[in-house]
């Protein structure tokens, strides 16, 4: 295959951003799926509730290696009784070593009343310092927009969030305005 055909169609899609404050935690994300440089589909929800709906997971890249990543988190957590460490070590462990798992292009941001975690297919399980993580098209730019925000506001992490994800909407190509937000507790 002529290697400028490869990746020729790739699918672009999201934004996630989790902020954590001492009393709440907010995960949101936009609805925008690209294939190429057309969107297929504006109103995508890529936030889960899983585990009685004490975890919020939300995930960005391929959107059906999203929801394998996402099946097999959800029997992790009930493995493991809802304890979301365990349950992403458990998962990034089988992610990194499982040749089926290995090639999935995805990454998950889940919370529970206590962590805010980034799981990668590296293997990695990764809590931010500031409680801020965004993952996906316009994951660094909802980032640093939520840290300023964060630093020199008074918001709370709902409204930290949807005012970050509005900003990285007016700059990301791959993301839009239409934003979904969950909180805990």
């Amino acid at each position: 295959m002529d290697s400028r055909h490869e990746g020729a169609d790739r699918l672009r899609s999201t934004t996630i951003l989790s902020v954590r404050s001492a009393q709440q935690v907010a995960v949101g994300g936009d609805g925008q799926v690209t294939l190429n440089e057309t969107v297929v589909k504006a109103t995508a929800s890529k936030i889960r509730r899983l585990h009685q709906d004490k975890v919020i997971v939300g995930f960005a890249g391929s959107a059906g290696d999203a929801f394998a990543l996402l099946d097999r988190f959800s029997r992790k957590l009930e493995s493991f009784q809802g304890n979301l460490l365990r349950s992403a070590h458990e998962l990034a462990k089988e992610w990194r070593t499982d040749k089926m798992l290995r090639p999935l292009q995805s990454l998950l941001v889940a919370v529970d009343e206590g962590h805010s975690l980034l799981i990668t297919g590296n293997g990695e399980v990764i809590e931010p310092d500031d409680g801020v993580i965004g993952i996906g098209s316009g994951g660094p730019i909802a980032t640093a927009a939520a840290r300023a925000l964060v630093q020199n506001t008074d918001l709370d992490p709902p409204s930290v969030v949807q005012k970050a994800l509005e900003i990285a909407a007016q700059i990301c190509v791959y993301t839009n305005d239409q934003i979904r937000i969950e909180t805990l507790p």
